[in-house]
């Protein structure tokens, strides 16, 4: 391997991602992560130099639909089962503190 991982470090990614495992599990995450890393320290030795960084393989093409005016539901009949509204919108409970 060239480049490690260790145990103690794959217990903190486990961690921050509210994952339970075991010893044994924690053993093979460290060895797989391990092997991922030595894949990727390969991938930095390749020479890119010519390669754009928005080169695709495969021709990419957004597929677009027309934007059309159709019939809408009316403000009362969307509102009349909002569980709170203000005037003519949904209010809905902040997700940010004042602080921040």
């Amino acid at each position: 391997m060239t480049k490690e991982i260790s145990k103690k470090e794959v217990e903190k990614i486990c961690d921050l991602s509210n994952l339970e495992v075991d010893d044994k599990e924690k053993n093979k995450f460290t060895e797989e992560l391990g092997d991922i890393l030595d894949y990727i320290e390969k991938l930095n030795q390749l020479d890119t130099s010519g390669v754009k960084p928005t080169a695709y393989p495969v021709k990419l093409r957004n597929v677009l639909r027309k934007d059309n005016v159709e019939e809408s539901i009316e403000k009362e009949e969307v509102l009349k089962n909002a569980p709170d509204k203000v005037e003519d919108q949904f209010k809905v409970p902040p997700i940010m503190n004042e602080e921040d």
